[in-house]
């Protein structure tokens, strides 16, 4: 830098300093050219915000994308130093500030900070984002890559380039049918998958739904590809009678599944027709509610485990869903009454008593959690996402939707079939309700 009052020819005397626009400093140069070696790094914790850093923007590619063994480099102590010092810095105070505010125990950020180190040691481009792929691969060696892709993420320096697991169940389900009708099912697939911007369009559908339908047309697409049948070109409505099962809910579901097939199909003109068109497959058998078991549901709300009791007080006594529990926030709990979307409960003397009981446990087991969720476990205290399905009914005994079941039941008969109270009680609709009525109500609701 010119300092003020300098002539032309003493600024020339040593050479000129020549930087280009746009061009990243890097990360042990000033603006002056000077070297900071001796600037002390930067604190990590509160205070990591002062340190910055941009990836950057090239990617160096490779001739051969080898699989790596990070057992093997484990085991020869060959794991190197992050070759990119001041994004290493960066990263390592990211992973600090990220374990104080959501509360992780010491063991846990050693790991993670150790998991990133490893990470940017695998980069083939020093500098730039990291890949959630190659996080994966901690597992090998005993690291949390969901910790370590959490941190990067929060820090905008992660690349999911992860293959959703849909793919691989969509090659394995059908690897063993004809290749023109596995191309043909492909290209529903990525449909269903993606959705469609030109005519017909359509919406991207859920991944379960696409596993759904798949599963339910598998057995007659094997069959037909048994038959030798090569594509679906070649079936028929013959065909299609032939191999539905003869009612009931075998029939629908592989019915809907087959629709699905067929139909998106034949609208995008890979089909000249569609046989299932004028098949009729009937619907879903609906299976009545059941009371469920007294001595199962009493123990469990005397059990010690205040998680148990807990969750079991809530699905009994206000007939809450899986969901909602999952879901339920810290912050849905004020004065007694629990706030949800549609609909604000008052919570009854003995679920107050065991949900204080959980938060105390909640609180005593994990003080220091950032998760804003009323139920915690092991594996979602260091995040904010809520705990899984599995694990209610894991926790409970009893899955959530027999003892949400059991109290509709038992209010539909205290009420003597006061539909509008189990639809605002519950939040049911009208032909929800119905279905807990008991049958000499339904049949008097029929006849007027």
């Amino acid at each position: 830098m010119i300092r003020p009052g300098t002539t032309v020819e003493e600024a020339t005397a040593h050479g000129q300093q020549l930087y280009l626009a746009n061009i990243a400093w890097p990360a042990t140069r000033t603006r002056e050219g000077v070297r900071n070696l001796d600037r002390p790094k930067a604190e990590a914790g509160p205070r990591a915000s002062a340190v910055q850093f941009y990836p950057i923007e090239h990617v160096q590619l490779v001739l051969l994308d080898l699989p790596r063994d990070l057992r093997a480099a484990q085991a020869k102590g060959a794991f190197l130093e992050p070759p990119h010092e001041h994004m290493a810095t960066y990263l390592d105070a990211a992973v600090l500030d990220h374990a104080r505010r959501h509360g992780w125990s010491s063991s846990t950020t050693h790991r993670t900070r150790t998991g990133i180190r490893v990470l940017q040691a695998l980069q083939d481009t020093p500098g730039a984002m990291l890949l959630a792929s190659d996080a994966l691969l901690l597992h090998q060696i005993g690291l949390n890559a969901a910790a370590v892709i959490d941190v990067a993420t929060a820090a905008g320096l992660m690349l999911d380039d992860r293959q959703p697991t849909i793919h691989d169940w969509f090659a394995t389900t059908t690897v063993d049918l004809p290749p023109q009708m596995r191309a043909e099912l492909t290209e529903w697939f990525q449909i269903m998958l993606n959705g469609s911007t030109s005519p017909p369009r359509r919406r991207p559908r859920d991944h379960q739904t696409i596993r759904h339908y798949l599963r339910w047309a598998m057995p007659a697409l094997t069959a037909w590809a048994a038959q030798g049948h090569q594509t679906l070109r070649e079936i028929t409505t013959a065909d299609v009678r032939a191999v539905l099962p003869a009612s009931g809910t075998p029939r629908s579901t592989m019915g809907a599944g087959l629709r699905s097939v067929l139909t998106l199909l034949k609208a995008r003109k890979v089909l000249f027709t569609n046989p299932i068109a004028r098949v009729h497959t009937g619907g879903h058998e609906r299976r009545d509610p059941l009371p469920a078991h007294a001595e199962q549901i009493r123990q469990a709300l005397l059990s010690p485990d205040p998680a148990r009791a807990a969750l079991t007080a809530l699905a009994t006594f206000h007939g809450l869903r899986a969901g909602e529990l999952r879901t339920m926030h810290l912050s849905d709990l004020a004065d007694g009454r629990l706030h949800l979307e549609q609909r604000t409960i008052l919570l009854a003397d003995p679920v107050r008593v065991r949900l204080a009981a959980w938060l105390d446990h909640r609180n005593h087991r994990w003080p220091g959690t950032a998760n804003p969720h009323v139920f915690l476990n092991h594996r979602n205290a260091g995040t904010t996402t809520p705990v899984g399905g599995r694990w209610l009914t894991l926790t409970t005994g009893i899955p959530i939707h027999i003892l949400r079941e059991d109290r509709i039941l038992a209010e539909a008969r205290t009420t003597a079939g006061d539909v509008r109270r189990i639809c605002d009680l519950f939040g049911l609709t009208v032909e929800g309700a119905l279905r807990y009525l008991p049958e000499p109500l339904l049949d008097d609701l029929q006849d007027v």
